[in-house]
């Protein structure tokens, strides 16, 4: 999942420099915080909307989430008995695990984008395609993670197959066949529902990034298309 750098960081630091530090500039050093507010807020809406809904993670094979790895694998053994219906119900679940948590992360991206200060505002401008996404991810996935875990906990409870993935991949796991934070399965769920919507708000920024026009918002227009 490589995103595209559209900035040399020399060119971005001389545009930072004029569009933050410089009084005079066309866009000061207020106006260009408020516009990487709104791209950050923007950006976190949109993921979250794009995920929080039926089908959001399990029909979207950039988020989709799998099996973790030797169980991936075993579960090739199980379609091979036919037990097809277990693989899918439960990966169906995780995944609607994750659809069920995601809402729950809106007022904490918004309440992040409120407290974010000027200087997070200049490294955001000037730290690359994906610096927005950083800031987010620095700033609430242990809180977001408290959040969803009881939620993907109760949705994966009522698959009783979740119980025996928990058995056989903490014993994978004292193989070192599964990763130990993957060895259950509502800690792994709530994981990659996180990794999901950091990935969506990276490809909010992305297109914020690349087209500032089509957002229709006269400050993103202004300090985002300074830097084309």
């Amino acid at each position: 999942m490589m995103q595209r750098r559209f900035f040399t960081q020399a060119a971005l630091s001389a545009i930072a420099s004029t569009l933050l530090a410089d009084r005079a500039a066309a866009v000061s050093e207020s106006q260009a915080a408020s516009g990487i507010r709104a791209a950050l807020e923007r950006g976190a809406v949109v993921a979250v909307s794009l995920l929080g809904r039926t089908d959001g993670f399990l029909g979207n094979p950039s988020v989709r989430i799998p099996l973790p790895g030797v169980l991936h694998d075993a579960a090739k053994l199980l379609k091979a008995i036919g037990q097809q219906h277990r693989v899918d119900e439960l990966v169906t679940a995780m995944n609607r695990a994750a659809e069920a948590a995601v809402p729950q992360a809106k007022s904490l991206l918004v309440d992040a984008v409120k407290a974010m200060s000027v200087e997070d505002a200049r490294h955001i401008l000037t730290g690359g395609d994906d610096a927005a996404t950083q800031f987010f991810a620095a700033k609430t996935r242990e809180p977001l993670s408290l959040r969803f875990l009881p939620i993907v906990t109760r949705a994966t409870e009522r698959v009783a197959l979740a119980d025996k993935y928990n058995a056989v991949a903490a014993k994978a796991a004292s193989f070192g066949l599964v990763k130990k934070e993957d060895a259950n399965v509502q800690q792994y769920v709530t994981g990659k529902a996180l990794d999901g919507l950091y990935f969506m708000i990276g490809e909010e920024e992305r297109k914020i990034r690349q087209d500032p026009i089509a957002t229709g918002s006269a400050i993103l227009k202004q300090v985002f298309g300074s830097l084309k």
